[in-house]
């Protein structure tokens, strides 16, 4: 609720954010503005350090957490936050509660990057079957942004309710997504969300057009998988859903207890992940896909074609 109160108004900000989130134990915390043609955003990263992390030449792993969206509100169309506004609450959340433990001494093996832009005005985006919000910035831009060299697994956290495809409140998995493969889903991720929730876990099921990127004419669930394109880490979705189809542009639809949930499952994952208990994919059955059948990184470019109509396009 404290970030909420931050995230919704006219004014949110990523320097505010930032100043709060140092105020309660976060150390390193950089917002940088990105423009695009539909306006600007800021864009935040958090880093939580851990007692053997990469940032003191440890070795432990190091989770991403991506808050994705693309704005927290369609001002002046509509006032309030939007539903779509879930992913960064949620990330934003997550980043508060690892801050405070770090600072109280209970410290993660591994660092923590969290990551997500705060825009209260964005644009509205035509979507079927109900409308989508839209960004400020593209989507190579967002990933720039985002996405971290130093992240060896990425949550993936966005409000993913217009759709009919899941169909549960609260939050779903997707299978973990690495370099143009869709695998399994992690049995060890499964766990983690069964003891958070109290409930059976619940995965939701991907094309193979989810995973590759914007911009190339292909029906998308949405953006939650756009950060498997930027990276060869595994990703895994965590989509924050409803019974009933939502659009990301409507207002009043943020369920608190779900977030939480989210949230709350992302800080679970970061502590076993970090402390090498949790595996996002089989490596053995990784090597094998590889050996087998080669790679599939061509699902994370625009696509063979597009390429082509591009050098063509420069020609002329």
């Amino acid at each position: 609720m404290e970030i909420y109160d931050l995230l919704d108004k006219p004014q949110a900000s990523g320097n505010e954010v930032s100043d709060f989130l140092k105020a309660r134990g976060a150390l390193e915390v950089i917002v940088k503005k990105a423009s695009g043609n539909k306006g600007s955003t800021d864009c935040i990263k958090i880093l939580i350090q851990g007692s053997n992390g990469k940032s003191k030449k440890g070795t432990a792993p190091t989770l991403g957490i991506i808050g994705r969206l693309g704005g927290l509100g369609v001002r002046p169309k509509s006032a309030g936050f939007v539903s779509d506004g879930d992913g960064a609450l949620a990330a934003l959340t997550a980043a508060l509660k690892l801050s405070e433990m770090n600072r109280n001494g209970d410290v993660l093996d591994g660092d923590v990057l969290i990551a997500t832009h705060i825009c209260p005005d964005a644009p509205s985006l035509p979507h079927e079957p109900v409308a989508f919000m839209d960004s400020p910035i593209d989507m190579e831009t967002m990933n720039l942004m985002e996405v971290d060299s130093r992240m060896d697994a990425i949550l993936s956290i966005d409000t993913t309710k217009g759709n009919r495809v899941i169909n549960n409140n609260g939050f779903a998995l997707s299978p973990t997504v690495k370099a143009g493969y869709i695998l399994e889903a992690s049995n060890d991720l499964m766990d983690i969300m069964t003891r958070v929730t109290g409930k059976m876990p619940q995965i939701f099921p991907l094309a193979q057009q989810d995973i590759t990127p914007y911009g190339n004419d292909l029906h998308h669930l949405n953006s939650i998988l756009q950060p498997a394109t930027a990276t060869d880490a595994p990703v895994v979705g965590v989509a924050i859903t409803t019974e009933q189809m939502v659009a990301g542009c409507a207002t009043g639809a943020t369920h608190g207890a779900d977030v939480e949930a989210a949230a709350r499952f992302a800080v679970e994952t970061a502590k076993s992940f970090t402390a090498g208990t949790c595996a996002f994919y089989s490596v053995e059955e990784w090597n094998r896909l590889l050996h087998l059948y080669g790679k599939m990184e061509h699902f994370q470019v625009p696509g063979i074609a597009l390429k082509q109509d591009s050098a063509l396009q420069k020609r002329v």
